[in-house]
């Protein structure tokens, strides 16, 4: 799992720790790892074209000495600095090396690589001048890009962007994974993200923010026991689908298909798509009351938004098992967070970013801009689990860090591909997992189907529930559960 902490809880670890070490110690530790990694990104380390992009602040004095080792080895490593002040330790190691202060910007355009220590874990807000300026440069030129702990210009405990960022190919972070590598807008900027221990790990705090790997999401998924039947594997409910949106209906059945069983419950003309893509359905013309015992439903995807899609609604939410509400239902629910608030079983709401604005009385491309933020704000506001769907898929509990899916993909971005995510969680719920669980390890094996089934090419919403089966059977093969 990868462990991410805010800037606060990181300054505490810091200084804590180096309240232990003599002077200067930690930040020799942090250029050292960031050395190796420039070294072994540069085809040959003796006369390399480096540049480092050097701040006011410890990011750049971690740059300096990363230099110097580098010039040491025979790069010719050279200085922009940008800034009020620089570390002074820092640059005479660098120039004691070999390296020295750049004249001018143009020494980027013969560059090998470039080291962005412009700003740290304390920038706030996009990069000012000169510093935007030296960003724009650098995205213009051929250099690899490595930044220092995380990007310059993003905010490492959000992830927020709201202006000139530098964007890196690698990033080297130091201690712990900040949140703003794990969250977009910023982890687009990020790169490849190395982690380098310096000895943070004892006197860090509570964990803000958490990417699932492999492993963690094998240990998740329920495993049939000898005397499993249909039901003790967990029925789900599906409330879904209209007469304008038969697909949707038919999508979230057959994703939900990892439970021991499917129960449809919905009008006639749906029960036969239904019927007709999934004859092992059991499927029931009515309303979900009159539908039979389910251990969690799935309500919202192509319901529509009238009065009889009202009714179901109520009905899936008065009931007192887990319950997932998506797409349509989630419109409904606007007008009426009350019944979530009041449910005392579980709830599991999947927005996109408009959806989500609409609960929060919010703007969508604020909700999209500050991910992280919204998605706290609507688990809060409803007291539900909520999973915030996106280029970076978030899910939010009531306790416990934010959990960052690392499988998306932009072949996800096709019609459909929500149904999938809203059976394949619904069928997690209904066999027992949390909510925060179902809808971590949903989003996961939706994402690393999404993967397998492009293999780079477009893949539609039906070729994504045909790839499920074989995503469970990847991570259960990486866990050794075979």
């Amino acid at each position: 799992m990868r462990r991410a902490h805010e800037v606060a809880k990181v300054r505490a670890a810091e200084h804590a720790l180096m309240a232990r070490l003599p002077a200067g110690a930690l930040m020799q530790r942090a250029a050292a790892g960031l050395a190796v990694t420039c070294a072994r990104l540069l085809p040959g380390v003796y006369g390399s074209r480096v540049v480092l992009l050097v701040g006011s602040g410890d990011n750049g004095g971690d740059a300096l000495y990363a230099g110097a080792r580098l010039a040491r080895r025979g790069a010719r490593v050279e200085a922009l600095l940008s800034g009020s002040r620089v570390h002074a330790d820092g640059l005479a190691a660098l120039r004691a090396a070999g390296g020295r202060v750049a004249a001018s910007a143009d020494v980027l355009d013969t560059a090998d690589l470039v080291v962005d220590g412009l700003l740290g874990i304390g920038g706030r807000g996009g990069l000012r001048e000169p510093a935007a300026t030296l960003a724009a440069r650098v995205a213009e030129c051929d250099a690899t890009v490595v930044a220092v702990d995380l990007p310059s210009g993003v905010d490492a405990s959000t992830g927020e962007v709201t202006g000139p960022a530098v964007r890196a190919d690698v990033t080297v972070t130091f201690g712990t994974w900040k949140p703003c590598l794990l969250v977009d807008p910023a982890a687009a900027y990020a790169g490849v993200v190395e982690l380098v221990d310096i000895g943070l790990a004892g006197d860090l705090a509570a964990v803000d923010v958490a990417a699932l790997q492999d492993s963690d999401v094998a240990d998740l998924l329920p495993e049939p026991a000898r005397e499993s039947d249909k039901y003790r594997r967990g029925v789900v409910g599906v409330v879904a689908g209209s007469e304008r949106f038969l697909g949707a209906a038919v999508l979230t059945v057959t994703a939900a298909a990892s439970a021991g069983m499917v129960r449809y419950s919905g009008p006639r003309r749906v029960v036969d798509a239904v019927l007709a893509a999934a004859p092992d359905i059991v499927a029931h013309e009515g309303m979900p009351a009159d539908a039979g015992r389910v251990q969690a439903w799935v309500v919202g995807p192509g319901l529509d938004t009238d009065e009889v899609a009202r009714e179901r609604l109520t009905q899936v939410l008065a009931g007192d098992v887990p319950v997932l509400v998506d797409a349509d239902g989630l419109g409904v629910l606007a007008t009426a967070l009350g019944d979530v608030v009041e449910r005392s079983a579980p709830t599991l709401l999947t927005p996109h970013a408009g959806e989500a604005a609409r609960l929060l009385g919010a703007d969508r491309a604020e909700v999209e801009a500050r991910r992280l933020v919204h998605v706290r704000a609507l688990a809060e506001r409803t007291g539900a689990t909520v999973l915030l769907k996106g280029s970076t898929t978030l899910v939010a509990g009531q306790d416990g860090p934010v959990r960052a899916n690392p499988t998306g993909t932009s072949w996800l971005a096709t019609a459909g591909s929500g149904d999938v995510l809203s059976g394949l969680c619904g069928a997690l719920l209904a066999q027992g997992l949390p909510p925060c669980d179902a809808a971590s390890a949903g989003a996961y094996l939706h994402g690393l189907a999404a993967r397998l089934a492009a293999d780079g090419a477009p893949v539609p919403a039906r070729d994504l529930v045909g790839a499920l089966p074989a995503a469970w059977r990847q991570l259960r093969g990486s866990s050794g559960q075979g």
